[in-house]
């Protein structure tokens, strides 16, 4: 897969072996840190933490990405696959309700090879596929038995914005096609006594400043598509940072009228999270320190 890599919408068809396509990524998997991560929603943090690798490089140019240092700028220490799978078994250890892999599509052949490995060794614990959602459908159905809770976004719905934001063309249609896969691979929701998600599916929403119809219309496709107690995450921590200063749309945080339209939106949903406003900008990002890596 990655002789001809089409991991993703991109569809560089490089040699990562020999050189890197739009990700940035080489043959080897790179991370910023891994650690006990307490800001994921209650049902995958729980008390102890998610066990989240963050990887470096990514499939999206966010202008607006509060990970900028590795997702743009590609920070992070390269690792071989048998050092991931025992990244992934210490943070069993360390008492991880699960283990969170956070932008992890350039790395995915890599990351299968790690969790089977693991996986001989004990690890047990589920596995959170947490993705910005630009992968190829032959991406999400290699990823069948190996993933047990998708945590993907549903970020745009309009083209326009897409490639405006993250230079994604096309990505409404790729990702809603990908969140039809993941539903079919984890169709209920199961949990275990402490309310910790063990399979199932929670689609992601940040809402963007003076973008409530891309809301909207992505809500309303998740009410029509979906079932009625499907799990929706509305983001609300939104704050411009990176190249999102220099955009007048999105050079400023949401305000309480949005906020309370965005949640007037979401009450046709039974099941789910939405977040505070906030007065704090940089609360949810992590210190990238290479640490657990």
């Amino acid at each position: 897969m990655l002789e001809n890599c089409c991991l993703c919408h991109h569809r560089c068809q490089v040699d990562r072996n020999q050189t890197v396509g739009f990700c940035g990524c080489g043959s080897l998997p790179k991370l910023a840190k891994a650690y006990l991560h307490m800001w994921e929603e209650p049902c995958i943090s729980g008390t102890n933490g998610s066990g989240t690798v963050f990887f470096s490089g990514c499939n999206l140019k966010c202008v607006y990405c509060q990970n900028y240092p590795i997702s743009h700028e590609n920070f992070g220490k390269e690792v071989s696959i048998s050092r991931l799978s025992e990244i992934f078994l210490e943070l069993q250890e360390q008492k991880a309700h699960n283990i969170n892999l956070v932008s992890p599509t350039p790395y995915v052949p890599q990351i299968i090879k790690a969790l089977e490995i693991a996986k001989r060794n004990g690890l047990l614990i589920p596995i959170v596929y947490n993705t910005g959602n630009y992968e190829t459908l032959e991406t999400i159905q290699s990823l069948e038995g190996y993933v047990d809770v998708y945590l993907p976004d549903l970020k745009y719905f309009h083209d326009e914005t897409a490639i405006s934001y993250s230079k994604a063309p096309h990505y409404f249609e790729a990702a809603t096609g990908n969140i039809l896969e993941m539903k079919k691979q984890v169709p209920q929701e199961v949990f275990d006594a402490n309310g910790i998600l063990q399979k199932g599916l929670i689609i992601r929403h940040l809402v963007l400043p003076s973008h409530l119809t891309e809301t909207k219309n992505i809500l309303g496709w998740i009410q029509n598509h979906l079932p009625s107690d499907t799990m929706v995450s509305i983001m609300m921590q939104y704050f411009p940072t990176f190249k999102a200063k220099e955009d007048s749309l999105i050079n400023r945080k949401l305000t309480k009228k949005e906020y309370q339209l965005v949640k007037e939106m979401a009450s046709v949903f039974p099941r789910g999270f939405m977040q505070e406003l906030s007065d704090f900008e940089e609360e949810y990002v992590p210190n990238f320190d290479l640490s657990g890596v």
